[in-house]
């Protein structure tokens, strides 16, 4: 038989597929034509939920090559020698909008890479931040619901989301970063990317160290202005995803450098803030960037759907010789990324290709919506049995951990926790120059201006002490513009 007949699901060829079968000519639609009864009911099932955040995104193929030695560092097989390569899909997405918003909206950018590991697959799943607004997990969905739409008039909300900056001053480092040029970012290939959380990383000693990851573009930082991403908005929603699908296709193959730095338990013990914490940098001077090797995006994915919008990604995929820290944030999301995707796609959604592992995987795990058995057929669902060769190898034993009196249960913050201004001060000082500093007081003044109701004051004020705790002349600039009378009261925080 040909292979180009047209047929249903089933592979049963039909003839009439843009007519359906009638009682006559002019008669009623019949019940038994089957062939419109699957399209139609296809066709409303053809979406599933979308992400509840980084819904609006893109993604392609690549590789990633190891350049430079790190196996004093890490046993992963990955980093055992120069020159190693493997496939790797990445998705870059915006955070807070819709699927269907403008992905050059002011938002951070979500930088998701899975490597396809012959130690299976390693998510390395972060933004193009390397910090983020709140450093604990218990706060996230408070926190995401600020930057999403009011229950009543499904409209956003300045006045929501400063309120809940203000009462939340540990997401000020992040505030300055997404209130300055770098939160409307020129696309996605002229962004940085950042694991932002502290991970670690075990070498073959059974020696630890604690890691950031870093990749940093080659094609250069390029941002919009304020001005230019709202023009932009209007003209084309679509602009970072056409822009990267247009270089790739040009043969214009985005890549990026991997830098790690590394933190030795030592130098954890003595660092001034909580190494773990996510609203906090490791000082570049301090802890200085180590190449590791190149990410090179080289293939469009030839069904977005299928492929990037059923891409799943979760922390929890880490691979033998890198692992966790005790980041509340990334402690979290451990869990909840991995049942995000259960609940999104399918329990079975490991199958996908997109997600698939391309070696070998052997587990137990059987049945669930769209289960597919050929990679274990019938082999038993159980262990331990009597029937396969499958046994747990001591060479992937799980790091052990000392639970001593810095581990026990405890709510209490620690030394410094609540310095939320030294950093962010030092990023208006030191990171930005005079344009970026020039910018980012236009973009808060504009943000700001569009909070409103019985409690605006209340909330400006609250947020202006927050400027001018992290610097006088950032407070006294944002204050000016918004017409803010500065009474000693809010001076005084800044000394504090």
């Amino acid at each position: 038989m040909s292979d180009n007949k047209l047929t249903n699901s089933a592979g049963i060829p039909y003839y009439d597929h843009e007519d359906s079968q009638t009682a006559g000519p002019r008669g009623p639609v019949l019940l038994q034509d089957f062939f419109l009864q699957e399209n139609l009911a296809h066709f409303v099932r053809e979406r599933i939920p979308e992400r509840v955040v980084h819904a609006k995104g893109t993604g392609a193929y690549g590789t990633f090559t190891v350049t430079h030695d790190i196996s004093q560092f890490t046993k992963a097989n990955l980093f055992s020698k120069v020159g190693n390569s493997c496939k790797i899909f990445t998705r870059f997405s915006t955070v807070g909008g819709e699927r269907g918003s403008a992905d050059t909206e002011r938002d951070p950018r979500g930088f998701a890479v899975k490597f396809y590991t012959e130690d299976g697959n390693w998510d390395l799943v972060g933004n193009n931040t390397p910090v983020f607004f709140i450093k604990d997990a218990k706060k996230f969905p408070d926190f995401i619901h600020t930057q999403k739409r009011l229950p009543k008039t499904n409209l956003k909300s300045a006045t929501m989301m400063w309120d809940y900056w203000s009462l939340n001053p540990e997401s000020l480092h992040q505030v300055l970063i997404l209130m300055s040029d770098r939160g409307t970012p020129f696309g996605y290939r002229h962004m940085h990317g950042f694991g932002s959380h502290t991970f670690s990383m075990i070498n073959a000693q059974n020696e630890r160290v604690w890691v950031k990851f870093h990749f940093k573009s080659k094609q250069g930082i390029k941002n919009f202005t304020h001005d230019e991403a709202v023009k932009m908005k209007g003209n084309n929603p679509d602009f970072a995803q056409e822009d990267l699908m247009n270089a790739i296709e040009a043969g214009e193959f985005p890549k990026w450098t991997l830098y790690i730095q590394v933190m030795t338990a030592e130098h954890a013990k003595e660092f001034r803030w909580n190494p773990f914490d996510v609203t906090k940098v490791w000082l570049q001077d301090e802890f200085p960037l180590i190449e590791v090797g190149e990410m090179e995006l080289n293939e469009i994915p030839v069904n977005y759907f299928a492929h990037v919008e059923q891409s799943t990604f979760s922390p929890s995929n880490l691979v033998n010789g890198i692992s966790f820290s005790p980041d509340k944030m990334l402690q979290g999301r451990l869990f909840s990324y991995a049942d995000a995707h259960r609940y999104r796609v399918g329990a079975n959604s490991h199958l996908l290709e997109v997600n698939r592992c391309p070696f070998m995987v052997n587990n137990y795990q059987r049945d669930g919506a769209m289960a597919d058995s050929s990679q274990y057929q019938d082999l038993p669902n159980y262990y331990p049995n009597s029937f396969d060769q499958i046994k747990p190898s001591p060479d992937y034993k799980n790091f052990e951990e000392d639970l001593d009196s810095n581990h026990v249960a405890n709510f209490n913050r620690n030394e410094n926790d609540d310095d939320h201004y030294t950093q962010p001060g030092l990023l208006y000082t030191k990171a930005m120059n005079e344009t970026d500093r020039k910018n980012l007081v236009y973009n808060i003044i504009s943000s700001m201006n569009g909070i409103t109701g019985p409690k605006k004051d209340e909330i400006i004020n609250r947020q202006l002490c927050h400027f001018f705790r992290a610097n006088i002349e950032l407070g006294m600039k944002i204050a000016m513009g918004l017409q803010v009378n500065i009474d000693s009261n809010m001076m005084s925080h800044s000394t504090k």
